[in-house]
């Protein structure tokens, strides 16, 4: 179980924050085994919200704010992409890589598509 990094969280008035004896109650951060909310760190997108705003700009400081422009282009324009396809291709793989520039596909292995670090040799 672990808490929501809400900064918020325990002012928000809900049955699931209610702590303590009758007549004692206390409002408290929620506390989950899983939350779907700031990659599982959040119970809500209000507390998710509250975290960007109280912490957002002190990260992106901290981790690298964009100056400059990124740009697309046909070296870094390779992605992984899979064929939804019920019928079978003759010839072609499920798993490939598409350059969103040139339009070229490029056939690649399951094992290779699952692989994070994998990358084409361009």
């Amino acid at each position: 179980m672990k808490y929501c990094q809400g900064p918020l969280c325990h002012t928000y008035d809900t049955k699931d924050r209610k702590r303590g004896p009758k007549g004692n109650k206390v409002n408290q951060t929620r506390r989950r085994t899983s939350m779907y909310y700031l990659k599982g760190n959040a119970c809500s997108m209000q507390c998710e919200r509250d975290w960007f705003e109280k912490f957002g700009e002190r990260a992106l400081n901290h981790f690298g704010r964009i100056t400059q422009p990124i740009v697309l282009q046909e070296n870094n324009a390779w992605r992984k992409r899979y064929r939804w396809n019920w019928q079978q291709d003759q010839g072609q793989s499920d798993h490939y890589f598409y350059n969103m520039i040139t339009g070229e596909e490029r056939d690649i292995t399951e094992q290779q598509f699952d692989d994070d670090n994998y990358t084409l040799n361009t």
